[in-house]
């Protein structure tokens, strides 16, 4: 089967590769974001899925914008692929592109749709303390992510998964569910079916606030917002006053009540994994890994040991 692979980040990579090494399959070019400067010496830094493409020796194309690109339409045209596969491209694709293959343009989505439409579906469910996540392969249609369902796996969202050991997870479920509903639609086994568009729900793109904490809210629900925001962009809170912030990259809900007289965000003791502070509700979170600014990663209490922390000094948003 002739096809056109669209994808950009870590998470495409495996779909990419399950293609490739399928007898079944014969990618005939890979769309992928062009390079952008990353790191503090802000090197040109190829997209992981032009990395694989290239290792693979499979012609890349990198248009800025694939909306009103000439170019990117003669390419799809000149392919003529019998189906092309996007996982996490990052650009909404017209219906003049995604309608040339002729079986259409399958999405592989990282959520059970219609449930978390959008950028941001791991995260948002990681945010939300669900227990459950999955992945969808759909068609692609002109809304966001409304397309018509082809195949659905579900997989559970372990307590304390991060967003990206769970993207992790999700990419490689993707690309085995990818190859057995492609081979199965192509054979007319698999009939897509219509979403129940009125129980859709929303992912957006992750913001800066997203990732601010306020220890106002109960600890749970911080513990949520950390593991959400690993690895990107960080969970931040304010200590002794720095505005660049204190990032928190673990946590775990802690046992217990702090007592009276500690106001959220006050740290109120700590133990040989981490250091304990007072959340919203009278609840008590463990902190057990954290980063300054412009410094690596330390255990919770490293900091405490190497910051001479006192019990009530307060972090903030």
């Amino acid at each position: 089967m002739n096809t056109v692979f669209l994808g950009t980040p870590e998470f495409a990579v495996p779909s990419l590769q399950s293609l490739f090494n399928s007898q079944r399959f014969k990618v005939s070019g890979v769309f992928t974001q062009p390079d952008r400067r990353a790191g503090r010496g802000k090197r040109l830094c190829a997209p992981p899925v032009k990395v694989i493409a290239n290792e693979m020796g499979v012609d890349v194309y990198q248009p800025e914008r694939i909306r009103g690109n000439a170019e990117a339409l003669e390419t799809m045209k000149r392919i003529k692929p019998d189906v092309a596969v996007v996982v996490a491209f990052g650009q909404i694709l017209p219906e003049e592109f995604f309608s040339i293959p002729r079986l259409g343009t399958i999405n592989v989505h990282a959520s059970i749709l219609p449930a978390y439409r959008g950028a941001s579906p791991v995260a948002r469910a990681v945010l939300n303390g669900d227990s459950v996540s999955g992945v969808t392969i759909m068609k692609i249609d002109s809304g966001m992510d409304t397309g018509d369902i082809l195949s659905t796996r579900e997989t559970p969202i372990p307590p304390e998964a991060t967003t990206g050991e769970m993207e992790s997870a999700l990419s490689k479920i993707g690309a085995e569910l990818l190859i057995d509903t492609l081979v199965g639609y192509e054979a007319g086994d698999i009939i897509p079916v219509e979403q129940d568009h009125a129980r859709a729900t929303y992912a957006p793109k992750l913001q800066k606030e997203d990732a601010v904490i306020d220890w106002n809210n109960p600890a749970p629900a911080i513990h949520n917002q950390i593991r959400a925001m690993n690895p990107r962009p960080g969970a931040i809170t304010c200590f002794r006053g720095d505005d660049t912030g204190l990032k928190i990259w673990k946590s775990e809900p802690g046992n217990g009540q702090p007592g009276e007289g500690h106001a959220p965000g006050a740290i109120v003791s700590w133990d040989r994994q981490g250091f304990l502070v007072c959340c919203g509700g009278n609840t008590l979170l463990r902190i057990l890994e954290v980063q300054l600014t412009g410094r690596g990663r330390i255990s919770g209490r490293d900091l405490v040991n190497g910051r001479s922390v006192e019990a009530g000094e307060m972090l903030s948003r």
